[in-house]
């Protein structure tokens, strides 16, 4: 068996011919149908025809005819032999001729063909059909049988009941044929009395028509499509390329037509994109100004649960609603910069926003939000550190005042006793130690007033909410230390008076009482310092925390030798008691401090040191988690910053230097853009681990010099960066095509940009731009008629006045010098087409070539127009001219 593996350009093959389908015995009647009425339609010009498809071809005689026919080539002298060999020769030179037209053929070979293989056999039918009849067509920008269905459907829209998009069951009612005769065909059909609900009627009509009128030949019945729930696609398309041909006579009034509407949409497109500019614009500059003000309250709040979920919410925006906004300004930039290069090549003037909707504009705008932005942020995290701070100097407050109060009370009513008055000299011995202990005691406690004070200050220059209930505390506290060093004073001088009353003393209870007051109160302040809450943001800070904790604990056996000792006089005086049988009348009179609180207060000492260790171990292990949040983020901040810098730095390179043409500059930023689109995964990494650091409340990360704001700032720079280069590069194509700018003159024009472009910014200041025209050969002298030259072409490539000269803007200002006139031919030939051998057109004749609402247009903008000659609404060709492109050079 032959294969034939030519290259086919037109169609491939295998998608268009599915052999299996052949099985379907409806499909099979109908190709059979159709290709053999096509194939007679070409060998009736020859004078023969065919009866049996797979029978007339097997000999190849009348194959290699219908191919000479069709192409109006002359193939190779035929075999007259009737052997197999001559018949398979035959065949094979068909074939031959088949393949050298850039036709694919697979699994077709001149055995199948002479053994009657009607698989096969139509298969070669319906290749050579969509090499001859098909390939051709073509219909705006489109060939090939998406051409012939893009033709059907402009030729059928304006028709009711008429949907055509396929080459099946839109043309089963029959109506589409209809459609077809009558729009190039009127007088033949009367279209308004056909039914959708009578298929048959429908396609009997165009059949006979088509035959009668048309010299289209019957390739199918109605029967075969209205019997058939999907019609053979490739019958119809067949059946159909009959009507193209045979109406093909229409299209230069049609290409004509097409050529206006191509302008006619070019000016739409212009006016539509002006339109989105600017409502784009006023969205994008309304959510900025509803926005700054939510960013500028710097209303504080009293809890911290309040401030966190402040500080989620600008998570939330900065997450969910600044990125799509991101992307709505550069698309704003991007749009602007196309609509200007449009207008440009139109000749157009340039567009111009509404007052405060110029890019520069909103570039402040911008600049304006993310400036509130940062302040807005840093805010926060100041507050959420004045706020923890605040809660920890409050629980710190409450708990020394706490213990302070516990231990005054009951103190005045002490002092104020007049106990002595009537006791015994003993008993006013012991009032005096017991006096003295007390002053001691007292002392003692100077400090935690002092530290109690101290608090309540800072919570007052902290603003903290509470304050006025803090300041009565304190002041309650205050008031009555004055008062019980008032009253100690007092009482301490009324003992004095008495002491000389006193002779003895019990110098074991006042020895308990010196030794126990100071343990006591030892105790008291370790109790306090280990339930002091503590705060701490480094490793290096819980390290000394834990490091004082061991000192604690290493002068505990000390403490317990103390109390040992102290234990050993309460056990001595009892001995004594029991010895000598002492009468006591009460506890001991020197302090009220007794055993039993010793050691009831050492146990709490002993419970509270394991408690504090834990306290410190678990702190330690937050400690190192976020010491490990912090080394996690800098290792990944440390290698995308560089990495952001390092692609603006190539994009800008790519952007200025000449290496290959701009399809490849094009390619190479767009294999930039996609490698920097899938570099986002570890951004919203980082996001991810900033975040942990935020919820972990650590606000400082000596391993980086980076934070978040310069990589997301650094992102969105970048990002659009790449856009906005590869914008001016696809519309320095968009100008080099429409112009027709060799590939060597814009290397020459680039040369010359860059060399004037000393500081590499990809723009030339007036002077720079000055010298490049001079260098290209343009005359500008040193005088009034040479400023004024370079003022007007200032006013081009410069439109808003920012003292700078873009390469877009170079380039387009260099084509528009050197541009020819084909638009303005082109414009001139279609006009002659329409207007036929008048000098003018009509309205009705552009309604009749033109889409409904592109005729319309272009009527309603030369409605200001008079026609020649008294026509009424005629119009010459310097009126049409003028209605398309206004005031311009065409």
């Amino acid at each position: 068996m032959d294969h034939y593996d030519g290259e086919e350009d037109y169609m491939p093959q295998e998608d268009d011919w599915d052999r299996d389908l052949l099985l379907d015995p409806a499909w099979e009647k109908q190709q059979r149908k159709t290709f053999t009425a096509w194939c007679n339609s070409h060998l009736r010009k020859a004078g023969t025809q065919i009866e049996n498809i797979e029978e007339d071809f097997r000999d190849g005689l009348k194959l290699m005819l219908l191919l000479e026919v069709i192409s109006g080539e002359r193939l190779a002298k035929p075999e007259r032999g009737k052997m197999r060999v001559h018949k398979i020769s035959n065949v094979n030179k068909a074939l031959d001729f088949i393949a050298s037209k850039g036709v694919k053929l697979v699994s077709i070979g001149a055995e199948e063909i002479v053994d009657g293989n009607a698989k096969m056999t139509l298969g070669m039918i319906w290749t050579i059909i969509l090499r001859f009849a098909i390939q051709d067509i073509s219909v705006e920008e489109t060939s090939a049988k998406e051409g012939l269905l893009l033709w059907c459907q402009r030729k059928t829209a304006p028709y009711k009941n008429v949907n055509i998009q396929n080459f099946h069951i839109s043309w089963k009612d029959g109506l589409g044929f209809c459609a077809l005769i009558h729009r190039h065909r009127p007088e033949l059909i009367d279209y308004g009395k056909l039914r959708k609900d009578d298929p048959m009627t429908n396609l009997n009509t165009a059949f006979d028509v088509a035959e009668k009128y048309l010299d289209i030949p019957k390739m199918l019945d109605a029967e075969d499509i209205v019997g058939t729930a999907r019609p053979d696609e490739k019958a119809i398309m067949t059946y159909v390329s009959s009507f193209y041909h045979a109406f093909s006579g229409a299209q230069k009034a049609e290409t004509a037509a097409n050529r206006i509407c191509k302008v006619l949409a070019v000016n739409q497109e212009n006016e539509q994109l002006m339109e989105d500019y600017e409502k784009l614009a006023s969205d994008l500059l309304e959510w900025i100004r509803r926005t700054i003000p939510w960013l500028e309250n710097r209303l504080p709040e009293n809890t911290m649960q309040a401030m966190q979920q402040k500080l989620e919410d600008f998570r939330d925006y900065r997450r969910l609603h600044k990125p799509p906004k991101v992307q709505e300004k550069c698309q704003l930039e991007i749009n602007f910069n196309t609509l200007q290069t449009k207008l440009r090549l139109s000749n157009r003037p340039a567009f111009m926003p509404s007052e405060g909707k110029m890019v520069s504009d909103i570039n402040n705008a911008w600049g304006n939000l993310e400036g509130a932005e940062k302040g807005y942020e840093e805010w926060l995290l100041n507050e959420i550190r004045r706020l923890e701070r605040l809660d920890h100097l409050a629980e710190k407050f409450r708990q020394k005042a706490a213990i302070h109060e516990a231990w005054t009370e009951g103190k005045e009513d002490m002092l104020q006793k007049r106990d002595y008055e009537t006791a015994s000299l003993s008993e006013i011995k012991a009032l005096l130690k017991k006096h003295e202990a007390f002053e001691s005691d007292l002392a003692a406690h100077q400090d935690r007033v002092e530290q109690i004070a101290a608090i309540a200050q800072e919570l007052n220059e902290l603003d903290y909410y509470d304050s006025p209930s803090v300041n009565a505390r304190c002041q309650r506290i205050c008031d009555q230390w004055d008062a019980l060093g008032a009253l100690t004073q007092k009482r301490s001088e009324a003992l004095q008076r008495t002491e000389k009353l006193l002779e003895t003393i019990d110098q074991l209870y006042l020895e308990f009482a010196k030794r126990a007051a100071p343990f006591n109160n030892w105790m008291e302040g370790a109790m306090e310092d280990l339930q002091d809450t503590f705060i701490v943001h480094t490793i290096e800070e819980i390290q000394g925390l834990s490091t004082a904790h061991e000192q604690f604990k290493a002068t505990l056996p000390e403490a317990d030798k103390e109390r040992q000792a102290i234990l050993g006089i309460h056990n001595e005086i009892a001995k004594i008691v029991q010895t000598y049988h002492v009468n006591m009348a009460g506890t001991n009179p020197y302090t009220t401090i007794n055993p039993q609180e010793i050691n009831a207060k050492w146990d709490k000492v002993r419970q509270l040191v394991p408690q504090r260790d834990q306290a410190l171990i678990e702190e330690h292990a937050r400690q190192q988690n976020n010491e490990r949040l912090r080394r996690q983020f800098a290792n990944q901040a440390n290698i995308i910053g560089p990495w952001i810098q390092n692609k603006m730095e190539e994009i800008g390179r790519i952007s200025i230097e000449m290496h290959g043409t701009l399809e490849d500059q094009l390619t190479h930023l767009r294999q930039y853009e996609k490698s920097i689109v899938n570099y986002k995964p570890k951004i919203d990494q980082l996001e991810g681990d900033h975040q942990l650091i935020q919820e972990a409340l650590i606000f400082d990360n000596k391993h980086t010099n980076y934070t978040m704001e310069h990589i997301r700032v650094g992102w969105e720079q970048l990002l659009t960066t790449i856009a906005r280069t590869i914008n001016e590069i696809e519309n320095q194509i968009l100008t080099r095509d429409a112009k027709g700018i060799s590939q060597d003159q814009l290397n020459e024009f680039r040369a010359s940009f860059n060399h004037f472009d000393r500081d590499r910014s990809g723009t030339l200041g007036a002077e720079e731009f000055k010298a490049c025209l001079i260098s290209l050969g343009f005359d500008i002298a040193n005088d009034a008629q040479g400023e004024n030259e370079f003022s007007r072409i200032m006013s081009i490539v410069d439109p808003n006045r920012m003292g700078i000269v873009t390469f877009q803007a170079f380039i387009d200002f260099m084509s528009r010098e050197t541009a020819d006139t084909d638009t303005a031919d082109q414009v001139m030939a279609s006009f002659k087409v329409l207007a036929g051998d008048k000098n003018y057109i009509l309205a009705d004749e552009l309604r009749r070539e033109l889409p409904p609402d592109q005729a319309e247009y272009c009527i309603a903008r030369m409605a200001p127009y008079t026609g020649p000659d008294g026509v009424p609404g005629a119009l010459d060709y310097m009126s049409f001219s003028t209605a398309l492109y206004g005031e311009s050079d065409l």
